[in-house]
């Protein structure tokens, strides 16, 4: 069968245009919220002392262990020079993981600023969502959502699971805490300096990284996966990672196929069935 190549390439144009008005069209938030509640995730918003990050749960008490997922970095920017003025994510990785999720107890946090408004409040600057995303303040008020729910569930332990720039806060927090008892990362930006070099683009010096604190989750069960396909946090940043934490409680895996943005849900009940754990 011959393919007339123009044709082929008018059906593709068109494809992609309508694509592209799906995209502007739709709302994220409207969007997030009924993929929540088909997954019967209900709403919660955690107040800090400074922004609020908005949660989604599906929690069946008494709980003792609660897996709990952090969104990626978001629509952080137009362009690489323009950040965006709502850093709500189109793709919520994170989200759609949480849904995949078969768990009778299941949490995702939003980063922050994500999902809230509109319209934003007063501290929800560009910088929160840019080159402060992994600042001290940010981690703070991740983990003061953690420590909300502990103090709701004072015997739960958590399961750490973060996509993307959710991978660092993930671990960022399994290193201060003392209840975190598993981490897992889906295309984990683990070494922020060394993605950034990839990428070229500007440094962070306020931004706290995953590998910085490695030595001290040598001990944690976690897994690291990533996508054979990814240009944007390529499998050689868990790898780096594995390496300065020691192998014996870490384990890496990459998905052939896979890019940074793919379905990634579609296959996350078969890799939560993976085994983590050390020796």
């Amino acid at each position: 069968m011959v393919i007339n190549r123009g044709y082929f390439k008018a059906v593709l144009l068109i494809s992609f245009v309508l694509l592209l008005s799906g995209c502007t069209t739709s709302d994220p938030r409207e969007t997030a919220s009924t993929l929540a509640k088909k997954r019967q995730l209900t709403a919660r918003e955690f107040v800090t002392d400074w922004i609020t990050v908005r949660g989604w749960q599906r929690i069946t008490p008494p709980v003792t262990r609660l897996r709990v997922y952090i969104e990626g970095d978001g629509f952080a920017w137009v362009s690489r020079t323009r950040p965006s003025d709502d850093p709500t994510p189109r793709n919520p990785v994170g989200l759609q993981l949480a849904a995949a999720d078969p768990s009778v107890n299941v949490l995702y946090l939003a980063r922050p600023c994500q999902f809230i408004g509109p319209p934003l409040p007063a501290a929800c600057q560009p910088r929160v969502w840019t080159d402060q995303r992994f600042s001290a303040a940010v981690v703070a008020a991740m983990n003061t959502a953690l420590s909300q729910v502990k103090a709701q569930y004072p015997q739960v332990e958590f399961e750490l699971v973060g996509y993307s720039g959710g991978g660092n806060i993930a671990a960022l927090l399994a290193a201060r805490r003392q209840d975190v008892i598993a981490l897992r990362t889906v295309a984990g930006n683990l070494d922020v300096a060394y993605v950034n070099a990839l990428h070229h683009v500007t440094a962070m010096p306020d931004a706290q990284s995953a590998i910085d604190v490695a030595p001290v989750l040598k001990n944690l069960p976690q897994i690291h996966y990533s996508g054979a396909n990814d240009s944007t946090v390529p499998p050689a940043v868990a790898g780096r990672f594995r390496q300065a934490t020691g192998s014996r409680c870490t384990q890496v895996a990459v998905i052939p196929g896979m890019d940074h943005g793919g379905n990634w849900a579609a296959l996350w009940p078969e890799l939560l069935g993976r085994r983590v754990g050390c020796g």
